[in-house]
């Protein structure tokens, strides 16, 4: 599950409309999508917080659940 570099998720809702900042984890190559939905923890993945789903078109945030 990618990091989510954002201290809330409040935080990450509002940024609806820029690209994600984000860690990448998996050893198994990029989970990254440029455009789909995927899952995210933050405020780090080391720090799991919260969690949040993500939804991505061109690059950029369209949803946050």
């Amino acid at each position: 599950m990618m990091g989510a570099s954002y201290k809330t998720k409040k935080d990450l809702k509002a940024s609806v409309g820029q690209e994600l900042r984000f860690v990448e984890t998996s050893f198994f190559g990029p989970e990254f999508k440029r455009d789909g939905t995927f899952c995210v923890v933050g405020p780090s993945p080391e720090q799991r917080k919260w969690f949040a789903e993500v939804a991505m078109k061109d690059g950029l945030i369209t949803k946050v659940k």
